[in-house]
C-alpha cells in the first residue's frame, strides 16, 4: 500500500479556500500512486478556537461532503482532521473516507490540549472511544496531535484492536518540535507499527506549526519526511512483510506482562478509593 501525508498551511475560517488546497494535494497524492492521503488537524477551519466555534458544521454540510466527492472522483481514500458539530457540542475529529466516497469511520480527539492561554476544552468536547478501521491488508488506528503524549491509546490500538498503522493528524507548534519527532518515533517503535504523521505548517493566532510530517516503519526507520516550514507531500510504501518480520524477530506483544499491568492498575484504583 502506498500512503501520502499532506503537510499544508490553512486559512482560518476560510473553509472553501482550504478545500481547494485539500483537493489539490489529493490530486497530487493520486498522481503519485497513493491509495490513501492523510491531512492535518482541523484542516477545514484552521486552528483558532473562536473561529472554530463559529465555523464548525455537522458532517452533512461543509467540508465533509466536499471531501467525499473528492475521494469519489479520484478513487482515493482520505483521512482528514476536521471540525464536527453535533447539536451543542463540537469535536476535534478525523474523518475516514474510502475510495468510493463513503464515510468508513471517524475519531474524536480524546485528549484535549490545555497549556498557557490555549485551552481546547473551551471549544471542544472530548471523544470517548479509541477507533481503528481495516484498510486493505492493514488496520488504521486514528489519533490526533496531543494524543501522542498518551502511549496508552496506541498500545490499546496495537493490542486490543490489532492496528498496524497509526494515522496522526496534527497541528503541532515549533516550541515542541523535538517532542513531536521523539514521540512519533517512540509510538512506532514500541508498538512495532507504521506511523503516518500529517502536521501543519504556517501560523494561526500566533501559533507557528513545525511541519516535520513523516512516515515511520515498525523498525523506526524514516520512510519519508517533510521540512519544518514548506508545504509538501510525503509518500511511502507500507509492507505487510516488514510488519511480519519485525514482530517475529522481537515478539514484544507475546512478552507483554498484561497480568502484571492489570494488577498494578487494580492496586492503584484501590489506593485511590481508600
Amino acid at each position: 500500500m502506498k500512503i501520502a501525508a499532506a503537510q499544508i498551511d490553512c486559512v482560518p475560517g476560510e473553509v472553501a479556500t482550504n478545500l481547494r488546497k485539500l483537493e489539490a494535494f489529493a490530486e497530487r497524492a493520486k498522481a503519485a500512486g497513493a491509495d490513501l492521503v492523510v491531512f492535518p488537524e482541523m484542516a477545514d477551519t484552521g486552528y483558532v478556537m473562536p473561529i472554530i466555534l463559529q465555523s464548525a458544521l455537522p458532517w452533512s454540510e461543509g467540508a465533509v461532503p466536499a471531501l467525499r466527492e473528492i475521494a469519489r472522483r479520484l478513487q482515493l481514500a482520505i483521512i482528514c482532521g476536521v471540525s464536527e458539530r453535533v447539536k451543542n457540542a463540537i469535536y476535534n475529529a478525523q474523518v475516514f473516507i474510502d475510495a468510493k466516497g463513503e464515510i468508513g469511520g471517524s475519531y474524536r480527539k480524546a485528549h484535549l490540549f490545555s497549556a498557557g492561554t490555549l485551552d481546547e476544552r473551551e471549544c471542544f468536547a472530548a471523544g470517548n472511544e479509541i477507533r481503528s478501521y481495516a484498510f486493505g491488508d492493514f488496520r488504521l488506528g486514528l489519533s490526533i496531535c496531543y494524543d501522542l503524549r498518551f502511549p496508552e491509546i496506541y498500545r490499546e490500538l496495537a493490542t486490543a484492536q490489532r492496528a498496524t498503522v497509526f494515522v496522526v493528524s496534527s497541528a503541532w507548534p515549533f516550541p515542541r518540535a523535538e517532542h513531536l519527532r521523539i514521540l512519533t518515533l517512540a509510538r512506532a517503535i514500541e508498538n512495532q507499527s507504521y506511523l503516518v504523521l500529517a502536521n501543519r505548517v504556517g501560523t494561526d493566532d500566533g501559533a507557528t506549526f513545525c511541519g516535520g510530517s513523516a512516515v515511520f516503519d515498525p523498525y523506526g526507520n524514516v520512510l519519508g519526511a517533510g521540512s519544518s516550514e514548506g508545504e509538501e507531500l510525503i509518500t511511502a510504501e507500507l509492507s505487510t512483510e516488514v510488519l511480519r518480520t519485525v514482530r517475529e524477530r522481537m515478539a514484544v506483544f507475546t512478552h507483554r506482562r498484561g497480568d502484571l499491568y492489570d494488577s498494578l492498575g487494580e492496586q492503584a484504583a484501590e489506593t485511590r478509593t481508600r
